[in-house]
Formats: structure tokens, sequence, C-alpha cells
């Protein structure tokens, strides 16, 4: 089966992407907010995970100029929490 984070994923591309018709954005809406929670993909959580290489994703994010100020913010955080 396919990884439901990547499922999510293109369903909220489908919403976001301007040539989409109004009915397939529509559908998208309806599984992610069925099937995905809303489009919440974070039942995958770190555990299980190398937690000097999460930490080095969440560092990289707070140095890289192209990410948002909200995702820092949320790196921040999360970091802060290790």
């Amino acid at each position: 089966m396919a990884n439901p984070g990547n499922v999510a994923g293109g369903y909220k591309a489908t919403l976001s992407n301007p040539n989409t018709s109004e009915e397939a954005k529509e559908h998208a809406k309806e599984v992610l907010e069925t099937e995905f929670a809303g489009g919440d993909t974070s039942s995958s959580s770190d555990a299980g995970k190398n937690p000097n290489n999460v930490a080095g994703g969440l560092k990289a994010t707070l140095s890289n100029p192209n990410t948002s100020e909200e995702a820092k913010e949320s790196a921040k955080e999360r970091l802060d929490k290790m």
C-alpha cells in the first residue's frame, strides 16, 4: 500500500493546483477530511528515528533561508523539547 503521507500530500496538492477542477478539489477535500483527519499526517512521530538525524533536520530548517517563519518556529519548539 502507498505511504499515507504521500497520498494525503497528493490530495493537498490537488487543492492548491489552479489547473484542477472544482469537482476534483471538492473530492480531495472530502477524502482529506474523512480518511486523513483533515490532512493531518502527523501520526508518524519521531519514535524509532535516530534523534541526532531528527535534530540535524530541525537545525537545517532553522538555517534555511527558504523556510517560512512558521516552519522555523515549529522546528525550534521541537528542538527545545528534545
